[in-house]
């Protein structure tokens, strides 16, 4: 593990008035996300393409304001991926962010990022009871490192007031 990924802090950074208060809950949040994925995942050639997933995945409640943030997060990063990149990037990048709160496994045509982005939110959005084959203790270790900073009551608070706004649809960022 690096001291910090520096492509995670320029990106976040960029945002850092629209996130506000809730700063450096979601950028532990993304941070846990990566180090899980550059774990499970040790391939260099992906270690870019998670980086700019975990920086965008839920990016979209903060740009868009809303808990139905897939939509406009996806629209975020396909913006910064064909300006600065040139839409390299754009198709598996985009599929990690939209099947990241998959139930069961992905199976598609990038299923060794997407697959280990989707486990990676869920051993953190779980507080690492859903490890899904990652150490116990590298959770853990994460969570000291990059502490929850009230991350998951921010998400409570949202689900819940989503779910009087949207009692029938409670949930719409999840997939089956």
């Amino acid at each position: 593990m690096r001291d910090r990924e520096p492509l995670i802090d320029e990106l976040l950074g960029r945002f850092k008035k629209e996130i506000g208060a809730d700063f450096e809950k979601y950028a532990n949040h993304v941070h846990r996300v990566f180090e899980t994925c550059v774990t499970r995942d040790t391939d260099p050639a992906n270690r870019h393409n998670y980086a700019i997933a975990a920086v965008f995945h839920d990016i979209g409640i903060w740009t868009a304001h809303t808990i139905d943030y897939l939509p406009p997060s996806i629209g975020q990063a396909e913006h910064y991926l064909n300006s600065a990149q040139g839409g390299a990037g754009v198709a598996e990048i985009t599929a990690m962010i939209y099947w990241h709160h998959k139930v069961g496994p992905y199976r598609g045509q990038f299923p060794v990022t997407v697959e280990t982005f989707r486990k990676a939110d869920w051993n953190d959005v779980s507080l690492g009871i859903l490890t899904l084959g990652t150490d116990p203790q590298v959770l853990r270790r994460l969570r000291r490192r990059f502490p929850n900073a009230g991350f998951h009551w921010f998400l409570i608070r949202k689900i819940g007031a989503n779910f009087l706004r949207h009692p029938l649809n409670p949930l719409p960022m999840f997939k089956s």
